[in-house]
């Protein structure tokens, strides 16, 4: 009798696809009819990267992280954004406390100090807010006084913003858009989820979340998905599909150079790669595919690509612009 001896890296891959499955599964007990966008999330938290979520009030965004952080055993923090929300609000300040007679100055940590944090309607706080959280996002650190205080790992942003209201908001600049690693839409459920959330929150009991993965999990799920191969052809793909995004690109579509004033950058090409190791993964393959390129392109560049005053004027969808760059990226 034969046995099978499996290697480090093949094991590593069934423990990755094992325990995401086990996170899906406990995040659907009580999250109903989101399966792509926890999946998405769920990628891009062990990549290391930040969500930014679209969509109208009442369909669980918040409901969405909090499971989140009861299945993986993670501090969760919430921020409401408001107009007159402070940087310290954020971050943290330094507070004059005494002690045996002496007064010193003390850093009291802000709510950006966990592991999951929900900046709910990030785009009602000012920009000198927003930028509060731009170190925070890449250098997982908060600088204070001159004084430099670490974010323990994992540490992930789950941004909201309302597509509907305008009046009283404050764009994202282009700076802190480029720092999230998906941009993804939340749509209202079907007929059938609607019923499936009525009999799960409105009995007595309430579905119970447990603990099935920890931060230390997330991060050598991180480790295995970047040890995933990529061949130089589709290497080669991806980074012409980016390039194809930018309107100077003498091969770019037509529509590109009409209607974008800056391509996607070369972060986004950084997630695309991250997130189709990923996809590879649950696919059972130790090996990136176009397929895998091809579904993780929209979400990770339908936000950093720029669209012209045209191209607004004419409402111009950027995920169709980035449909046209990968089948141009495909000849």
């Amino acid at each position: 009798m034969t046995q099978t001896i499996s290697s480090p890296i093949e094991e590593a891959a069934e423990h990755f696809k094992a325990t995401f499955k086990t996170i899906r599964q406990e995040v659907g007990k009580f999250i109903v009819g989101q399966d792509d966008i926890i999946e998405n999330v769920l990628i891009s938290i062990c990549c290391g990267g930040h969500v930014l979520l679209e969509g109208v009030p009442g369909l669980g965004k918040t409901a969405l992280v909090n499971t989140l952080s009861q299945a993986l055993n993670l501090d969760f923090q919430r921020i409401q954004f408001t107009p007159d929300l402070l940087p310290s609000d954020v971050v943290g300040t330094q507070v004059l406390i005494e002690e045996n007679g002496h007064r010193q100055l003390q850093f009291q940590k802000g709510p950006v100090f966990c592991n999951i944090l929900l900046a709910d309607e990030i785009n009602r706080a000012t920009p000198k807010t927003q930028s509060a959280l731009l170190e925070t996002m890449q250098e997982k650190r908060v600088t204070v006084a001159n004084k430099t205080h670490s974010i323990g790992l994992p540490f992930f942003v789950l941004a909201t913003q309302n597509p509907i209201e305008n009046d009283g908001t404050y764009a994202l600049p282009e700076a802190q858009l480029d720092r999230f690693f998906f941009k993804l839409y939340v749509t209202l459920p079907n007929h059938d989820d609607f019923k499936e959330i009525l009999n799960r929150t409105g009995g007595i009991e309430q579905p119970e979340i447990k603990a099935v993965a920890n931060g230390e999990d997330i991060l050598k799920m991180g480790h295995t998905l970047r040890q995933v191969a990529i061949s130089d052809e589709v290497q080669d793909y991806l980074v012409k599909a980016v390039r194809m995004t930018h309107p100077e690109n003498d091969d770019s579509p037509q529509e590109i150079k009409q209607y974008v004033r800056n391509g996607a950058s070369p972060r986004a090409a950084q997630s695309i790669l991250a997130a189709a190791r990923g996809r590879a993964l649950l696919d059972g393959r130790f090996h990136v595919a176009r397929e895998d390129v091809d579904e993780c392109a929209i979400p990770a560049m339908r936000h950093r690509l720029i669209l012209s005053f045209e191209g607004e004027a004419e409402g111009i969808l950027a995920d169709d612009l980035i449909r046209k760059a990968l089948s141009a990226a495909a000849k």
